[in-house]
C-alpha cells in the first residue's frame, strides 16, 4: 500500500521505517505545497495540520475532492472543533497525538477495509433537479456540480436509493460505515455537509429518535418578473439634429 506521511516533525522518519516494516511504499513530505504534488500517487495519507506553510485541513479538502484516497489526520490538536473540521474536510478519522505504533495500524485497517469495500452503485439516480451518477462518482443540482467526500456520495446515495424511507443510524453505520461505531459521531456531520453543499437543508430530512430520508424536491424559487420597459414615442425631429420635418434649414 502507498502511504504519504505529511508531517514536519523528525518523528516521521520513525513512523515511516515502521510502516515499511508492515508492507507499506512510504514517501514522507514536510510541507502541504509538496503534499500537493504528491497526494495523487497515495492508497492513503496520514497528514497533520500543523504545517509550515498552510492549514492542514485546507490540504485535506483538496485531496477529499479530487482523489479517493483514504484520509487519516494525526493531529496534536485534540480539540472537538478541530476533529469536527478535519471530518467535515473529508478525512476517514482523526487521531490525536500522541498515539501507540499499534493503535495506528488498527486504524489504518479499519479505514482501509471500510474503502476497499464501498458499496457498488448499479445506477443512476434522478430526483427532481438532483443527478447522481455512480459512474463518474458525481452529483448534481441542475446544471450545478456538488464536489462530494467519498463518504458523502456514500450516504447521499443510499437515502437517494430509498427516497421514501426513513433510514435508521444503524442502517447507515451499516451500509457507509460498516458497522464501526467509532464513526458514529459522523453522520451529524455528513449530512450538514451535504445539506450545505446541496444548497438546502430540505434536501435531507432528521426524524428525530428515527434516522433521515431524503427530502421532497424543493419548490422552484420564483422567478419576479419585471415589467417590460416601454419606448417612449420619438419626438419628430429626434435624432435629426433636432430638426422637425418640415423645418426650414
Amino acid at each position: 500500500m502507498r502511504t504519504l506521511i505529511v508531517e514536519p516533525d523528525d518523528s516521521a522518519q520513525s513512523l515511516g521505517r515502521t510502516l515499511e516494516r508492515h508492507g507499506h511504499e512510504v514517501q514522507i513530505v514536510p510541507t502541504g505545497k509538496q503534499a500537493r504534488r504528491l497526494f495523487r500517487w497515495a492508497d492513503l495519507i496520514l497528514l497533520e495540520l500543523e504545517l509550515p506553510d498552510v492549514d492542514g485541513v485546507m490540504i485535506c479538502r483538496e485531496i477529499s475532492s479530487e482523489r479517493d484516497a483514504a484520509v487519516i489526520i494525526t493531529s496534536k490538536r485534540s480539540a472537538e472543533v478541530d476533529k469536527v473540521l478535519g471530518l467535515q474536510a473529508g478525512s476517514d478519522d482523526y487521531l490525536v497525538k500522541p498515539f501507540g505504533v499499534r493503535e495506528l495500524l488498527a486504524r489504518i485497517e479499519a479505514v482501509m477495509r471500510r474503502v476497499r469495500q464501498e458499496p457498488d452503485y448499479p445506477r443512476p439516480i434522478v430526483h427532481g433537479p438532483l443527478r447522481i451518477d455512480p459512474v463518474g462518482h458525481e452529483v448534481y443540482v441542475g446544471a450545478r456540480q456538488i464536489q462530494a467526500t467519498r463518504k458523502e456520495f456514500s450516504l447521499l446515495y443510499l437515502l437517494a436509493s430509498a427516497p421514501d424511507r426513513v433510514l435508521s443510524r444503524e442502517r447507515i453505520m451499516s451500509e457507509v460505515w460498516n458497522d464501526d461505531w467509532t464513526a458514529s459521531r459522523t453522520i451529524d456531520t455528513h449530512v450538514s455537509m451535504l445539506r450545505r453543499k446541496l444548497g438546502s437543508s430540505d434536501w435531507i430530512v432528521t426524524v428525530r429518535g428515527v434516522g433521515f430520508r431524503l427530502g421532497p424536491i424543493p419548490a422552484p424559487t420564483p422567478l419576479h418578473h419585471k415589467e417590460p420597459r416601454r419606448l417612449a414615442l420619438l419626438e419628430p425631429g429626434y435624432g435629426d439634429g433636432g430638426r422637425s420635418s418640415g423645418s426650414a434649414g
